[in-house]
């Protein structure tokens, strides 16, 4: 094999990986640069990546004229319509041209050579792939033109795969691609990359982003993977296993800062058959339920997307892979990611459905768009004929062939797939709403009908029947005013908490525990743990299901609910993010799975059994048990300090003692760690008695919709009395200013987190005159709420200035 160079010339047919650079995109193309990028500058820091060789663009060139192809490839691209509508002719007859000519004996002998190297190292198979050198620059970003082959044995193979991968840039996708995008046909080269064969048949492989792709949140890294050969992730064949983890705690030893671990289904693995090709199997049922990396192999990977991403300046798309036979990781493949990161730093679009239909099927949301029109199903890329332009195209996977019919749609449905699949990372790049993973989509969306797509409503995409109205609200963040008096969000949803990381909100004020436990765990923690006493065969069968995998019963609900609470502390780190501990009703928590069992019947649940009452009682300080254990692991395993804990509903300072004391026996004590714990103001006893609360906690959130209720004593449920439920009300508006006032002597910190700002921003600026310290709103009136503040404090600052 050559063992150096002079860069500068370029008449050398064939060079090792370890030598090339990423400034030798023109030599080798952008996938080959940049594995040789990563061999010679990162391998010294612990990230392994196979090494190999690449014939180079004077190869391609060289075999062209030896052939004396390019007149007749140029003739041939000539006949082209401009419709597109011979492509498969003109594609069809330029790869038979490459494939009948003989390579070079030159160029066979320098394949040879470097091939032979490799089999003196050892490497018994080996991995040919593609790599165009206008590839993978921001103009150029579509993944998947060209043709990559897997488990190649033997010198003849290995002649005949090169070959291939020059005739795959005449594929017919990329020939459109090409065309579309005004590339010239004839100054486009092909270098072929020849890596050491990972055999990650034999255990898995997946890709990696070190952004979110949906958001760009720049602090997470994506991590998805399956069993066997990549190609069932990136194609959207599978439903992979789906990690995110922490950058900023990945260099604390103690810490396992994965903040979400999604366990897909992976029915499906692609594997090498008897004759070496590749052929999809069935996973076993061991292999469905159990995760393709372990956590420390998701935190090593992790750590390489950082120092891959900090090496290229710029986020990163990986491939990775590990080897069945020696349990190694490897990065297969490193590329810009091109959409998030392209994305104007002020630019904030919101999508919000002013109505919907029923909802047909759900999968995965790329994006945060809505999309409308008419289903078109189709099973093949040929039938795009067939294709009207803004219909929503539904299908079971797409790969790069479908590019073509996917840029005409309003919106795209597929039945398979994931985050990193064909079709989520095309989506992402068109700019369009697309669901994956959508099961039985192509089944139960019917030719013609009429639907809403929206991934508009966090991790998960919705198909509503009929044509909805929607609103889109574009938001400059670019000149928002500093203020003294922290504007923080109200935030539920894990799943939609990376959405608003570009909003400059100083944390969160209020992050709902119990809808977390809703809609993300869905069992009462009573029934984890008394599981016997639940009577109900459909719940116990679904609990069963939930269950499976964990050691016990309680540590599915611990591990879901430290994820979602990590998740939404992540978003904001290290800005404070108060977490409410439950506040479900009797009535809400019996409609849990399994609830029924452990809940009474009250007839007025608002006044009844619920928040602080809950947590030291016989019948439920196991569930509180579990609850504290998710926070534990939320700040002190994964490693989010930045939670602040709140109770609800207490009542009365001798309860407040009871609830610190269960606290305490299950780990969790004020003060130790930073360890922080408000209280809800939503009782007018948290009033009177302000100073006997702030010796217990740290401080106060006024819960403006309870306040009001009990202050003016109106059930807020009641329809009857909707009409006099004011939050403005004198009585109330004293109330809280009473309670600031009593704040200021103790020096506890003091919030609003109830609906109040954010449905009247004037009510801010009560608020900010009385001194409040934080006020909490929801996403979509933070702007507009932010605003009020600003110019209450003006007013009040040049009305304590005097004229």
């Amino acid at each position: 094999m050559i063992k150096g160079r002079n860069m500068s010339d370029r008449r050398e047919l064939v060079l090792p990986l370890s030598i090339l650079r990423r400034s030798d995109v023109a030599c080798v193309g952008g996938k080959n640069a940049s594995l040789g990028e990563m061999i010679g500058q990162l391998e010294e820091a612990g990230i392994n990546v196979p090494g190999g060789f690449a014939t180079t663009a004077a190869a391609y060139w060289h075999f062209i004229e030896s052939n004396n192809l390019q007149s007749r490839i140029a003739q041939t691209i000539a006949t082209l319509d401009k419709k597109l509508g011979n492509l498969a002719n003109v594609g069809g007859s330029i790869r038979d041209l490459v494939l009948e000519a003989p390579l070079p004996p030159d160029l066979k002998e320098a394949i040879h050579q470097a091939y032979s190297d490799m089999s003196a190292d050892g490497a018994d198979s080996v991995a040919v792939r593609s790599s165009a050198t206008a590839e993978d620059l921001p103009e150029a970003s579509f993944a998947g033109q060209l043709e990559t082959y897997l488990n190649v044995k033997g010198e003849q193979a290995l002649f005949e795969a090169c070959k291939k991968c020059f005739a795959s840039l005449f594929t017919d996708r990329a020939i459109a691609y090409r065309e579309t995008h005004g590339f010239d046909h004839m100054s486009v080269a092909l270098s072929v990359g020849v890596q050491s064969m990972v055999r990650s048949d034999l255990a898995s492989s997946g890709v990696m982003f070190s952004i979110d792709t949906e958001t760009g949140f720049p602090r997470s890294v994506l991590i998805t993977g399956a069993w066997g050969l990549g190609e069932t992730v990136v194609q959207g064949m599978v439903a992979p296993d789906e990690l995110q983890v922490f950058k900023p705690l990945l260099d604390e030893p103690s810490l396992v800062p994965i903040i979400e671990k999604s366990l897909g289904a992976k029915r499906r693995k692609m594997i090498y058959g008897a004759n070496g090709a590749t052929v999809l199997t069935d996973t076993t049922e061991d292999e469905r339920g159990r995760f393709v990396l372990t956590d420390e192999e998701a935190l090593t990977l992790a750590r390489w997307a950082v120092l891959i991403e900090r090496h290229y300046g710029c986020p990163m798309d990986m491939e990775w892979a590990k080897d069945g036979q020696t349990g190694e990781l490897y990065i297969v493949q490193a590329r810009p990611e091109t959409v998030q990161s392209r994305r104007e730093a002020g630019e904030l679009k919101t999508y919000k459905l002013k109505q919907k239909g029923e909802c047909l099927v759900s999968g995965l949301a790329v994006g945060d768009a809505i999309g409308a029109g008419k289903v078109c199903r189709l099973d093949s890329a040929d039938q795009i004929e067939q294709f009207k332009t803004g219909s929503v195209l539904v299908t079971k996977i797409t790969d790069p062939d479908w590019v073509p019919i996917m840029k005409r749609a309003a919106a795209i449905v597929t039945d398979h797939g994931g985050r990193t699949s064909h079709a989520a990372i095309v989506s992402r790049e068109l700019g369009l709403p697309a669901i994956v993973g959508a099961s039985g989509a192509t089944e139960k969306l019917s030719e013609g009908q009429d639907v809403t797509v929206s991934c508009a409503e966090g991790d998960q995409g919705h198909v509503y029947e009929g044509i909805a109205e929607f609103d889109v609200t574009e938001i400059d963040i670019g000149n928002i005013p500093t203020t003294r008096t922290k504007a923080m969000l109200n935030v539920a949803n894990p799943a939609a908490a990376f959405r608003w990381w570009r909003l400059p909100a100083d944390g969160v004020g209020l992050a709902r525990m119990e809808f977390i436990i809703s809609n993300h765990i869905k069992v009462h923690p009573m029934a984890l743990i008394r599981f016997g006493d639940v009577n109900d065969k459909a719940a116990r069968m679904e609990i069963e299901r939930l269950t499976a995998g964990y050691d016990t019963k309680a540590d599915y609900f611990v591990d879901k609910l430290s994820r979602g609470i990590a998740r939404i502390a992540a978003a904001y780190y290290p800005k404070p993010v108060i977490v409410r501990m439950s506040d479900f009703k009797t009535n809400e928590y019996a409609e849990l799975l399994g609830g029924a069992a452990f809940e009474p019947h009250e007839e007025n649940p608002m006044i009844g059994w619920r928040g602080a009452s809950r947590y030291y009682s016989p019948d439920y300080r196991d569930g509180f048990g579990l609850e504290c254990r998710a926070i534990a692991r939320a700040r002190e395993e994964i490693g989010l300090s930045n939670i602040v804990m709140m109770i609800p509903f207490c009542r009365t300072p001798e309860e407040a003692d009871s609830v610190i004391e269960e606290m305490e026996k299950n780990g969790l004590k004020r003060g130790r760690a930073g360890l922080q714990v408000y209280v809800m103001a939503e009782i007018p006893s948290n009033v009177v008695l302000a100073e006997a609360f702030a010796e217990r906690f740290d401080g106060f959130s006024i819960g403006s919709n309870d306040l009001t209720q009990l202050v003016l004593g109106i059930d807020r449920d009641s329809d009857r009395l909707s009409g006099l439920f004011n939050e403005r009300h004198p009585a109330v508006k004293q109330t809280i200013a009473r309670l600031l006032a009593s704040s200021k002597k103790t020096g506890s910190h003091t919030g609003i987190c109830g609906q109040a700002p954010s449905d009247h921003p004037e009510f801010a600026r009560f608020l900010v005159e009385h001194g409040i310290d934080s006020i909490s709103v929801t996403p979509d009136s933070f702007l507009r709420v932010k605003a009020q503040i600003a110019s209450a404090e003006a007013a009040l600052s040049q009305r304590i200035s005097g004229p």
